[in-house]
């Protein structure tokens, strides 16, 4: 049953959504708070500045109007940054059509609050709203280019897993259900502090022994904070944690890896992100994740160097070798840091 979705945020995420949602025949809305890139995408039929090179089916409408893109919505998919998620969703929720369901798809903590985005969107419309969370290894650029991808859904509410699973899947793309919202936001969030650690290894020449090291330990660390926080080990062994994490740290794609290639050749972050037009989330996150570890009482050995290097008070090959030098201790204990 063709649905009408609003993606608000068309950054290359949130736009490669409405391409995917579009082609499966639903009518969408692109909201996007730049009126010029708004009118460059019904002009061009693309958005040129954030998802080159993919046309927007007649069925996808952009928009620079938050009444517009949620008149008479069943949907709506929240894919904009994690530091402006409360202003747009504050804003929104004047518009919301009430009940309709809320799928964030956006990876990150809000700074200072330490909220996941669900936990945002819940506080801003009050309740009036099931939300549910995607999340999983999904390049924009890929999804946009109908290449197989699977992703994981998570709810409190059985009815809107199956709704997302149903509307949102096509040939290309496959969702799994969870009941695990803490773990599935924590994974999505946290990896990519994991994934700018990941190039600075990549680009300081440091080898594959390294990075397979950096990956699985910097899963352990992810694994700590969700569990801590409620969420199920499990989870983050799943799409959300392990899988989103190897792309993260892996595919050429990546913006937080980005960020720590950078960052490795002994570039600043200031200089990094002025080049960058999407946000890399793991810059913010990194702050975020360290305030939840100290929240919890749980040490985060790899955010914690990450956060210096990205502060510039550690060069990115002391940081390496202070995880390298910390105290040995066995694999499987717990309740020890890494």
């Amino acid at each position: 049953m063709a649905q009408r979705l609003t993606v608000l945020g068309a950054g290359s995420w949130g736009t490669a959504l409405a391409i995917h949602m579009g082609r499966v025949g639903h009518e969408v809305h692109l909201w996007a708070r730049d009126a010029q890139l708004v009118a460059s995408m019904i002009e061009h039929r693309q958005n040129s500045a954030y998802l080159p090179g993919f046309v927007l089916p007649e069925s996808v409408v952009p928009t620079a109007s938050l009444e517009q893109a949620l008149a008479v919505s069943t949907c709506v998919v929240v894919a904009v940054p994690s530091h402006g998620a409360r202003a747009v969703i504050q804003k929104a929720s004047v518009f919301l059509p009430m009940g309709v369901p809320i799928v964030s798809a956006t990876k990150g903590l809000e700074p200072g609050r330490m909220r996941r985005m669900s936990q945002v969107i819940e506080e801003e419309v009050g309740g009036a709203s099931p939300v549910a969370v995607l999340s999983g290894p999904s390049f924009a650029a890929e999804v946009a280019r109908e290449l197989p991808t699977a992703v994981l859904v998570a709810s409190s509410e059985p009815a809107l897993l199956k709704l997302v699973q149903e509307e949102f899947r096509s040939k290309c793309f496959r969702l799994y259900a969870s009941n695990d919202v803490i773990g599935v936001e924590l994974g999505g969030a946290l990896k990519n502090v994991i994934a700018i650690a990941a190039g600075v290894v990549e680009s300081l020449g440091l080898g594959n022994n390294a990075l397979a090291g950096l990956i699985t330990r910097g899963l352990a660390e992810m694994t700590r904070v969700a569990c801590a926080v409620g969420g199920r080990r499990e989870t983050l062994a799943g799409l959300s944690g392990l899988g989103d994490l190897v792309l993260t740290c892996t595919g050429g794609l990546s913006r937080n890896r980005k960020v720590g290639l950078e960052l490795g050749t002994g570039r600043s972050l200031d200089a990094i992100l002025s080049e960058m037009k999407m946000v890399a989330e793991g810059v913010r996150t990194t702050g975020a994740a360290l305030a939840l570890g100290a929240e919890y009482g749980i040490e985060l050995p790899i955010a914690l160097q990450m956060a210096e290097v990205l502060a510039g008070r550690v060069a990115p090959l002391a940081a390496v070798e202070a995880l390298m030098l910390r105290r040995q201790r066995v694999e499987a204990d717990t309740n020890e840091p890494v």
